[in-house]
């Protein structure tokens, strides 16, 4: 990719081509001009790791934690570093622009992407995006933060209207994107599906104009999320250069013809097609290292596996440990309970879903702690949908998953005629949006075909999603048909049937023949109003089938014979993913009962819990150890062992608070659309700023997170000189491990200020690694202006009240005085200010 000259290029261009440049070609890459010397650009999706260019059969990659794990690590430097990785693993899919990091807040547990973003606070998710940001553009790969603004929730994303105050937006909702923008400058931002007070984000002038680029002085471009555009002119005139994904639907002729008649004024497509030369001229330092439209491939090395290993114990968080029941000792035998614990639960689903290089199972990484397999019983199931039947099966040449043959006829059709492709995948779950073969036709079918050897006498449930039809044969028996009468779900953003199941009984030992007859989207007799890209979705699964009071006694009777019991629990990318939010915050089926039950037969019971974000959990006064691992990426199992056995001291501090209900959640009354819109009723009192407003109780809160060592803060010394406010204090680790703990500086004011404000606001914090014994010095620092602000939506800026505010640096939000240390500085005058 060559260096170019934006005012040369853009001066030489026809009007055709300026409009061409303001849309995708598909659903990754941009326009290339190359009788200009312009390239076209590489995009991928990545909030936890770079998919590359597909979604189907995609070159596996690494999956780095989940968001709020990313963000529970209170680790900027590490997060950096981690940037640094994705961007090199970007370059390796030949990728120009990462799209990401996700830094919406999460007002309701409930969120179906919550487990992307880094958690409640603005301050831990702007500095935390920041640091990835700084990474990532260190390596050449540009960043795309997404998605602006107010993004928080999946119901009825593609249309809903968050109605907010401008103060709740800019001092919870925006200002993660600004901090962003102060300390990394992204070479992109990403506009979000919905509208904000009646507008749609991506034709919205006010933000997109007047606060991102005239207020905060930001230089980028700003592209839609993928069929976020919704409208020609005035999007462009708002602000919005890129349409994606393409071909356009808004732009192409329609905009053409616009410019032509002076609808859009020819200014204005200067100003959309010179971000886009910009971002090619950012991204033209990448030539070295990505081959132009090359072949995307694995970048899998020991350094790597090293690095997400470290974040992800980094990110995992003790929550409670009685009685010093972690860690657990090696010479002493084990149970391992649970539906998550011979699954690797390592990524959400959407956007963040992507093949790992390799994945560990916790009872893989429990097993090589422990030199041989655990004892093992399942207890419960968790799953949503059936558990993909990929991995469970053979090929029919004997390799492992299924065999995948394309036809351009239907099945039985005298002239059927040979596959046009074959294929062999593990993973029975595939969005074929990208799936193409020069030999298919517009319309074609699929046998998925493998074997299945049960290895008991049991009842199997098999069960199907499609976009398009599928009907699954066992032996030729026909055992689910979600062709015939189909019913809407939500699964594929919506677009996808719900469910379909059926049972079958199997014999021990004997082998079964597992058949799937697809056909492509257009085949479907469903009718939704959710946009097919591509051919269409399959999701097949199946498990043998439980009665759950057995498996909770069996679960029982084997934790009262071992010594120690890990009960492997939680969610997965069923639950919660891109396209739907979760209804309740309680664990699905029988995993309640069952985690009280074994925690009741055997008081040495941790409970490894794997969301991305809170449940409510019913057990925990009876419950003496309970983890939360979050979705770790490759390393999961490893990560979660090494903290179980206390080969890592866990330093993980919660990004989010866990309430006790979901009545307790502040936005509870205000969650999910209605008549077209949502109301953010809550306003700033997201998070610990309401549970601590309104005295509510909660599980654990915002910031906490033990360690197998004890730590004390103390020498607090506040200044603040030339607009900056420093808290230095000395960090002791006054146990017998090494660990490490996270000063967070939270700022409040003594007096009543104007409007009502949350009782204190972090505003910084800092990881220090420590020795038994040793002591160190941390600083944290911030700006006076942001540290001590609200916004005055009478004047319509930042407001600074003059008066005393008090500094507390502790290791949670909850201020104890065996946590805190205080300080203060003071105000003179009040001031006003805006920009960056």
């Amino acid at each position: 990719m060559a260096d170019i000259n934006v005012d040369e290029v853009l001066k030489n261009l026809s009007l055709s081509e300026k409009v061409d440049l303001l849309a995708g070609i598909d659903f990754w890459h941009t326009k290339a001009l190359p009788q200009h010397g312009v390239p076209s650009l590489r995009v991928s999706d990545g909030p936890n790791g770079v998919r590359g260019t597909k979604f189907f059969n995609s070159v596996p990659a690494a999956c780095f934690p989940c968001g709020t794990a990313l963000g529970a690590t209170f680790n900027q430097p590490l997060l950096e570093e981690a940037g640094r990785a994705m961007g090199h693993e970007a370059i390796a899919k030949s990728a120009h622009v990462i799209l990401g990091p996700t830094i919406n807040m999460q007002r309701s547990p409930l969120g179906g992407r919550g487990f992307e973003s880094l958690g409640e606070d603005p301050f831990l998710a702007g500095l935390g995006a920041a640091a990835l940001v700084r990474g990532i553009q260190s390596t050449g790969v540009q960043a795309a933060v997404k998605h602006f603004l107010c993004n928080d929730q999946e119901d009825r994303r593609m249309g809903v209207q968050s109605i907010v105050t401008e103060r709740a937006l800019r001092e919870i909702y925006a200002l993660p994107f600004q901090l962003a923008v102060r300390d990394a400058r992204p070479g992109a931002f990403m506009t979000a599906y919905n509208g904000i007070n009646g507008t749609m984000c991506s034709e919205n002038k006010k933000y997109m104009d007047g606060m991102l680029r005239r207020e905060w002085g930001w230089e980028g471009l700003v592209m839609s999320d993928w069929y976020g555009t919704y409208s020609t002119t005035p999007a462009v005139a708002a602000g919005l250069d890129l349409e994606m994904p393409g071909p356009p639907r808004f732009r192409g002729e329609a905009l053409k013809f616009n410019a032509s008649t002076g609808q859009a004024p020819m200014h204005v497509v200067d100003a959309r097609a010179r971000e886009v030369l910009n971002l090619v001229k950012r991204c033209a330092p990448l030539a070295a290292a990505i081959r132009e439209r090359g072949p995307e491939r694995e970048a899998n090395t020991p350094e790597t596996a090293a690095l997400l290993r470290r974040i992800g114990n980094e990110s995992i968080v003790l929550l409670k440990n009685e009685g010093g029941v972690l860690p657990f000792r090696k010479d002493r035998t084990t149970l391992v309970v649970g539906p998550n614990a011979k699954v690797a639960t390592y990524h959400g689903g959407g956007s963040a879903a992507l093949p790992a290089y390799y994945a560990v199972t916790p009872y893989d990484g429990i097993s090589a702690k422990l030199g041989a397999p655990p004892a093992y019983t399942v207890g419960a199931y968790a799953h949503r949908f059936l558990p993909l039947l990929g991995a469970q099966c053979t090929a029919p040449d004997g390799r492992p998953g299924m065999r995948w043959r394309v036809y351009n006829r239907p099945p039985g059709a005298a002239d059927r005629g040979d596959a046009v492709d074959e294929m062999f995948l593990s993973k029975t779950e595939m969005h074929l949006v990208d799936y193409s073969h020069p030999e298919v036709a517009a319309v074609w079918w699929a046998d998925m075909e493998g074997e299945f050897v049960a290895d008991e006498d049991c009842t199997y449930e098999l069960g199907c999603i499609v976009c398009g039809t599928a009907r699954v044969f066992v032996n030729d028996a026909l055992v689910v048909d979600n062709a015939t009468a189909q019913v809407a779900g939500d699964a594929f953003f919506g677009a996808a049937t719900r469910e379909e199941r059926g049972r079958v009984d199997l014999a021990a030992g004997q082998t079964y023949r597992f058949r799937v007859e697809f056909g492509s989207a257009p085949t479907s007799t469903l009718r939704s109003d959710a946009p097919v890209p591509g051919h269409g979705s399959l999701r097949v699964g199946g498990c043998k089938a439980l009665d759950a009071a057995a498996e909770i006694d069996k679960a029982v009777r084997l934790a009262r014979r071992h010594d120690q019991v890990v009960v492997c629990a939680g969610l997965n990318a069923d639950w919660e993913t891109e396209g739907a939010d979760r209804a309740s915050m309680k664990l699905p089926g029988a995993l309640g009962a069952l985690v009280a039950a074994v925690a009741a037969a055997n008081p040495r019971t941790a409970v490894v819990m794997q969301t991305g974000t809170p449940e409510e959990m019913p057990w925990l006064a009876q419950t003496r150890a309970v983890v939360q691992a979050w979705y770790g990426g490759n390393e999961t199992g490893n990560c979660i062992a090494d903290v179980l056995f206390g080969d890592c001291n866990p330093s993980g501090k919660l990004p989010l608070s866990f309430p006790a209900r979901l009545q307790d959640v502040p936005a509870f009354l205000n969650f999910r659309a209605e008549a077209g819109r949502t109301l953010y009723g809550e306003d700033v009192y997201v998070g610990y700023r309401y549970y601590e407003f309104a005295a509510r109780a909660v599980n654990f809160p915002f910031g906490h997170g033990l360690s197998y060592t004890t730590f004390r803060l103390a020498d607090l010394a506040v200044s603040c000189v030339d607009g900056t406010l420093s808290a230095t204090l000395a960090v002791t680790n006054t146990g017998a491990a090494r660990g490490a703990e996270v000063a967070q500086m939270y700022v409040q004011p003594r007096r009543r200020a104007r409007v009502n404000r949350p009782v204190k606001e972090l505003r910084g914090f800092a990881k220090a690694d420590l020795a038994p014994g040793e002591t160190r010095t941390v600083t944290l620092s911030e700006l006076e202006k942001y540290a001590a602000a609200y916004w005055d939506e009478e004047r319509d800026a930042w407001c600074v009240e003059r008066g005393e505010y008090d500094v507390v640096v502790s290791s949670s939000s909850e201020v104890r005085e065996d946590n805190a240390v205080w300080g203060s500085f003071t105000v003179g005058e009040t001031y006003w200010w805006t920009g960056i």
